[in-house]
């Protein structure tokens, strides 16, 4: 995956939705094979704090994954303001820390965290509740904390057609702290810097200084 990434996408292509069309009687089926695999991971299913964990097990899946399912309310963006620069340029926008939970693709064990987003706004500028909706919808999916950044990244690209953006993301994933080698303390910090953040290292510094990585 490239900086030209989002150039050559359609924003609909982006964001990649997959509007799930799962039947009450998906559901039903679905209770069921959960129930055989608890039964031979060995939960005893038939208690009552237990009958219906295969149920609150289906449904809590569905609601960590609906980023698949979009945000209606996630394309706004509005007109740029102008102060009298000859470019109409303005300082960064920086949101943040965004909290975000989402499950890990390789094993199915959450990843939670914290993201960073800043953008130098050019044509337009976006609501800014709208930053958090676009984390959420790609953290949740089913994702790797690597894709996410480049996800966002070009997503803002796509919406704003920014000067340039700045994605930080910072997060501890269960699949390290709970098996493999069961380290406790590490976080993973991603970064994707675009446009003028890949070329100005003190507006890069600035951002970073935001986020906590740099005093």
């Amino acid at each position: 995956m490239n900086d030209l990434y989002a150039d050559d996408f359609s924003l609909d292509e982006l964001l990649q939705l997959n509007v799930r069309k799962i039947t009450p009687e998906n559901i039903k089926k679905f209770e069921g094979y959960m129930a055989e695999i608890f039964t031979a991971m060995g939960m005893d299913i038939d208690t009552p704090s237990t009958r219906d964990t295969p149920r609150r097990f289906i449904e809590a899946m569905l609601e960590s994954t609906s980023g698949y399912d979009g945000d209606p309310k996630l394309i706004k963006a509005f007109p740029k303001e102008c102060r009298g620069e000859p470019d109409c340029r303005l300082s960064q926008v920086i949101e943040g820390p965004i909290h975000f939970h989402s499950l890990c693709e390789h094993h199915v064990f959450p990843f939670y965290g914290e993201a960073y987003l800043g953008y130098v706004a050019n044509e337009s500028i976006l609501g800014i509740s709208k930053l958090t909706r676009l984390v959420r919808i790609y953290a949740k999916r089913f994702a790797v904390q690597e894709r996410i950044g480049y996800q966002i990244a070009d997503t803002l690209e796509a919406l704003m057609n920014p000067h340039g953006v700045a994605v930080f993301l910072r997060a501890k994933h269960m699949c390290v702290e709970m098996r493999g080698v069961r380290e406790t303390s590490p976080a993973t910090r991603t970064t994707v810097f675009r446009g003028v953040y890949a070329d100005d290292p003190a507006l890069r510094s600035e951002f970073l200084n935001v986020c906590g990585i740099i005093k």
